[in-house]
C-alpha cells in the first residue's frame, strides 16, 4: 500500500491510499479520484511532508543539484523527526538541504535519463538528484515525471 499526498485545483490537500503508483495513475486517468472538500476531479500528486535524519553527516562541499526527482519519497528511518516549521526559514532550509543530500542518490548529468527510467519502472524507485537542462526539465514535466527544481546550494552557505 502506498500513501500519496494529493491536491486539487483549489489547493485542498488530502491523502490517497493506492496499491501501487500504476493504480494511482489508472484511477487518475479515469477520473476516479476526487477531492473530499470540493469534489474536484482535477487531482494531482504533491510532495510529501519532509523529514530529516539525525544520523547522517554531510560533507560541507556537497551540494544539492538544480533538479531533484520527487516521484518517490525518500526512504527514511522510522524515528526520523519532522522538520520543525517553527524553526525559522534559515533553519528549515538547512534541514531540507541536509535531508536532500543524505537521502537522494546523486546521478549527476544522467538525471533526466534516470528519472525517466524510474518513472517508467525500468529502474528501482528511489529519490535522486542531479543536473538537467531547462529543456530536459520541461520534457520530463510534459511526460508526467514528477520533478522539483532546486537551486544549487551548499550546506556551508546556510550558516
Amino acid at each position: 500500500m502506498i500513501i500519496f499526498d494529493l491536491s486539487c485545483q483549489h489547493e485542498h490537500r488530502f491523502e490517497g491510499w493506492f496499491k501501487s503508483r500504476d493504480d494511482f495513475d489508472r484511477q487518475s486517468s479515469r477520473s476516479l479520484i476526487s477531492c473530499p472538500d470540493c469534489g474536484s476531479l482535477q487531482v494531482r500528486r504533491v510532495p510529501s511532508a519532509l523529514h530529516v535524519g539525525g544520523q547522517a553527516k554531510i560533507a560541507e562541499e556537497a551540494a544539492p543539484a538544480p533538479v531533484a526527482a520527487a516521484s518517490v519519497a525518500p526512504v527514511l528511518p522510522a524515528q526520523t523527526p519532522a522538520i520543525d516549521p517553527r524553526a525559522g526559514a534559515r533553519s528549515t532550509l538547512q534541514q531540507l538541504t541536509t535531508m536532500l543530500l543524505a537521502n537522494c542518490e546523486d546521478v549527476g548529468d544522467r538525471f533526466a535519463e534516470e528519472a525517466r527510467r524510474i518513472h517508467y519502472l525500468e529502474a528501482p524507485e528511489r529519490s535522486i538528484r542531479g543536473q538537467a537542462s531547462n529543456e530536459e526539465y520541461e520534457a520530463l514535466r510534459e511526460e508526467g515525471v514528477d520533478v522539483l527544481r532546486l537551486p544549487r546550494l551548499k550546506v556551508k552557505d546556510l550558516h
